[in-house]
């Protein structure tokens, strides 16, 4: 029997259901060693409260909780968007044309070693402590990078013999854009869009951490830790957690749609 072969055999196939029951496992585990920690051995630290008591403050408190989230959400989306569209502009070009890739390359570099701690207080300063603009082009900043890299490597992935293949059947360059390179590209851009959904999210957070307008999750969070309300404070938190599930929930439903919809 082959190496191949044999690695096959021993293959296990797990039930679909097991994907779902083993990450649900480990949470219920990690909430009961936390209650056992904090009301039972009772020897957390004063910042860290009961589940039981964050999930209570979460759900009194919220339509507050409610206001934040939507504007934090809605400063991740606004910055996923755009630097998504200007990510697969730029790519497109890098793509086509070698010496804009040759003077891209630098900028992508500097840009994706910009520490957000330190570039967030220069925009809010920059566009005013009333605007939302300066967060939204943070979180955009940080969705640029996976999805130029991605959109990027998957504009190449085309082979010659395939480009060779469109030229010889008299194919336009929009044909074989539409039917070759798009097809290719579209599953590295979607798993991009994937990981830069996340990062907007948590860019925009330390954007409102570290000033602008008194509004969002991050300055919430800031606020009531300052002020000793540890459980307020934790559940802005799970506020910030339940944003970044739907935007990875949001963004992982669309990449398998697309890869589904891929022909062979």
């Amino acid at each position: 029997m082959s190496t191949a072969g044999s690695a096959a055999s021993r293959t296990v196939t797990y039930p679909a259901w097991v994907r779902f029951a083993a990450p649900v496992g480990v949470g219920i585990l990690g909430l009961a060693l936390w209650i056992l920690y904090v009301d039972v051995a009772q020897a957390a630290p004063l910042m860290l409260p009961s589940p039981i008591a964050i999930i209570q403050e979460f759900i009194a408190r919220f339509p507050l909780i409610l206001d934040g989230m939507t504007i934090t959400a809605t400063n991740a989306f606004i910055g996923l968007l755009v630097g998504s569209l200007v990510a697969i502009a730029l790519a497109a070009l890098a793509a086509t044309i070698r010496p804009i890739d040759g003077m891209l390359a630098p900028i992508v570099a500097a840009i994706a070693v910009i520490p957000i701690v330190a570039i967030t207080p220069v925009l809010n300063t920059m566009f005013g402590a009333s605007s939302q603009f300066g967060r939204q082009a943070v979180a955009a900043l940080a969705a640029f990078i996976p999805v130029f890299v991605n959109v990027l490597r998957g504009l190449r992935q085309s082979r010659p013999v395939h480009r060779d293949l469109f030229r010889a059947s008299a194919a336009s360059g929009g044909q074989t854009f539409r039917h070759l390179t798009l097809p290719t590209a579209l599953p590295y851009l979607m798993t991009g869009l994937r990981i830069a959904s996340s990062l907007a999210v948590i860019a925009a957070l330390v954007a409102e951490y570290f000033g602008g307008p008194a509004d969002g999750i991050g300055t919430a969070i800031a606020t009531y830790a300052k002020s000793g309300r540890a459980s307020l404070a934790w559940a802005f938190v799970l506020g910030g957690i339940i944003i970044g599930l739907v935007f990875f929930l949001v963004t992982s439903l669309l990449e398998r749609w697309a890869t589904r919809r891929m022909p062979d």
